[in-house]
């Protein structure tokens, strides 16, 4: 009896009689000769079937084949340059064909769909070549994520999803009932992730989180993903060289793992091969002159008030395009303003209306995918901020007590997976790096 193997293994496999279990993903008839494009959620493979080498019983039944029907094939493996697939340069010539289900009509069929019918249909869009190779590098940078942390002295704690009180503002919470008590989606983890350091040193914590955003841009999702390490003993400098190497661990990893998904997105890696140690580094100050250059420079009306921007604002999209067009690798912009960021970020020494923060932009205009700083750790200080912000001191007593209680400078950063893996795969939206996303409009299906 032939070997049950997967798709991704069959390099393995030449010259040898196997056995797959997939789905069809297309099917071509060349009269006796029918070319079956299968896939099993491992990898696509090209299965040649022959007239003349399987009963008339099989050969009928392929001819019978739609678009995501179920089958078993057993063949034998064997290498083709020519044969398409993942991996590629391997076919299958088939002996027999079994029938598991013939699929209705499928309704997403090789041509130009809308992106709100995808969407609709965003259940049975996974299962396209596409959207398989963006959530390959989805999960290889979620394993070189815990990869990385794991094995840097982090140690994964769970922060809670449910928490009474903001992390980054009031505005963009999703409050729910909680037993006659409002509560609210997390939006970060970080504040109990500053408890954790003070019993582990370095910890993470890694799972979904939720903004109320009113945003209906290519960068924002209403649930998405985000880890979020956070160090004890740590200044906003070293924690730039944790995120640098951080960052091109994981792009390196995808590189190295995926490059048949990549190709599939017909990404130029050419990009990413430069994304190593050390990173640019400008101040927020800086970033503002080099804007405030290039709109000098500029005779298109569009992009000079694109670029327009006050001291004291965050940047926009367009703000980080521009900034990124002038490196070849990720940039570091630091040093904001107070006011544009979060209550608990420690001010700059002799300066206290900027805050020692920091963004990690990506190249070729996909900004900012990771935003971290050092925290205050002056409990008195961060009283004043509480009341800065408009924040009810009581909900923050138990995170006023780490201050009391032995503090220490500590830093800590937020990546984002999802921002993080559009930029790999190069592609246009972030609705595509996780199954199932969340929008403004969309919480089906």
């Amino acid at each position: 009896m032939a070997n049950a193997v997967q798709i991704r293994d069959i390099p393995q496999f030449v010259g040898q009689e196997v056995l797959l279990q997939g789905w069809v993903y297309s099917r071509t008839d060349k009269g006796r000769l029918q070319f079956l494009q299968v896939r099993d959620g491992t990898g696509f493979v090209q299965c040649v079937v022959f007239k003349k080498e399987v009963e008339p019983r099989v050969f009928e039944s392929v001819q019978a084949l739609t678009q995501e029907s179920s089958v078993v094939i057993t063949g034998v493996v064997r290498q083709d340059e020519r044969a398409p697939g993942v991996p590629g340069g391997y076919e299958l010539g088939v002996s027999d064909v079994r029938v598991v289900q013939i699929s209705e009509e499928y309704p997403i069929q090789p041509k130009e769909h809308g992106i709100d019918f995808l969407m609709d249909n965003r259940h049975l869009w996974l299962r396209s070549q596409r959207q398989w190779a963006i959530l390959q590098v989805r999960a290889t940078v979620m394993r070189a994520i815990r990869d990385w942390l794991d094995g840097h002295g982090f140690i994964n704690m769970d922060t809670p999803i449910l928490t009474p009180a903001a992390c980054e503002g009031t505005t963009t919470l999703f409050e729910t009932d909680y037993f006659g008590e409002p509560a609210y989606l997390a939006q970060s983890g970080q504040l109990y992730n500053e408890a954790n350091i003070y019993a582990f040193g370095r910890v993470y914590c890694f799972g979904p989180t939720f903004r109320a955003e009113k945003s209906k841009t290519r960068r924002h999702l209403t649930e998405f993903w985000m880890v979020e390490p956070e160090a004890a003993f740590c200044d906003l400098d070293q924690l730039m060289e944790i995120e640098e190497q951080f960052v091109s661990h994981i792009v390196h990893t995808c590189l190295s793992e995926r490059a048949s998904e990549l190709a599939i997105l017909e990404r130029d890696t050419s990009q990413l091969e430069r994304v190593a140690p050390p990173f640019p580094r400008i101040s927020y100050d800086e970033a503002l002159e080099r804007l405030a250059a290039i709109r000098a420079r500029s005779e298109d009306e569009n992009v000079r008030e694109q670029l327009q921007i006050e001291w004291g604002d965050d940047f926009g999209s367009p703000h980080e395009t521009e900034l990124t067009r002038q490196f070849d690798k990720p940039v570091f912009v630091y040093g904001y303003p107070s006011r544009a960021k979060a209550f608990y970020m420690e001010p700059w020494p002799g300066r206290p209306e900027i805050s020692k923060s920091v963004d990690l932009l990506a190249p070729e205009g996909y900004g900012e995918i990771v935003g971290g700083s050092e925290r205050i750790s002056d409990p008195e200080l961060l009283v004043r901020r509480l009341v800065e912000w408009n924040l009810p001191q009581e909900a923050f007593e138990w995170y006023l007590d780490l201050r009391r209680y032995g503090s220490v400078p500590h830093s800590g950063f937020g990546l984002g997976v999802e921002r993080t893996v559009t930029w790999i795969c190069g592609i246009d939206h972030l609705r595509e790096t996780i199954a199932f996303p969340r929008t403004l409009k969309r919480v089906y299906p």
